[in-house]
C-alpha cells in the first residue's frame, strides 16, 4: 500500500510563518546561487508549528535527503553517535 504524505513540498505550499518563509527563501536562493550547501538551520518550538515540514522543504529545495530522528529515541550517547556516523 502506498503511503501518502500530506506535507508541503515547496515554500509556496507551506501555509503560515511568513517571516520564516521569506528568510528561508532568501537563504535557499543564496545557497543555490553560490552552488553551496545551506548552512545549519535550527527550528524549535512546540508540536504542530511546521518544523519537520520546513526541514523537508529545505531538503527538497536543496535536492537532498531528510533523515528524521525522534528525540525520545536517543537514550544514550551511543544512540546519537550511531545516528551521526550513519549520516
Amino acid at each position: 500500500m502506498e503511503e501518502r504524505n500530506f506535507r508541503p513540498l515547496t515554500l509556496n505550499d507551506f501555509i503560515g510563518q511568513s517571516r520564516i518563509k521569506q528568510t528561508l527563501g532568501l537563504m535557499l536562493n543564496s545557497a543555490r546561487l553560490q552552488n553551496a550547501a545551506l548552512e545549519h538551520v535550527c527550528f524549535y518550538g512546540g508540536p504542530g508549528l511546521g518544523k519537520t515540514s520546513l526541514a523537508g522543504i529545505i531538503a527538497a529545495e536543496m535536492a537532498s535527503v531528510l533523515r528524521e530522528v525522534s528525540a525520545p529515541s536517543i537514550e544514550r550517547l551511543g544512540d546519537l553517535v550511531a545516528i551521526l556516523v550513519g549520516l
